[in-house]
């Protein structure tokens, strides 16, 4: 039998606001540099690779 007690250290752990802005902001600015990488690329293999999930998003790539 274990017993624990209301001592333990827990692995929850909070993130403080500006943590979690720089996360998002940091996130989104990769989003769009992948976003406009793939839409924008002159490599075949990577127009290929997203060609129909940017039509039928409506992404200009031609």
């Amino acid at each position: 039998m274990s017993i624990i007690s209301s001592t333990s250290p827990t692995a929850s752990s909070t993130a403080t606001l500006s943590q979690r802005l720089t996360a998002a902001i940091g996130a989104s600015i990769l989003g769009v540099c992948l976003v406009y990488f793939a839409g924008f690329s002159h490599i075949e293999a990577v127009h290929n690779a997203a060609h129909d999930t940017r039509h039928s998003a409506a992404f200009p790539c031609h």
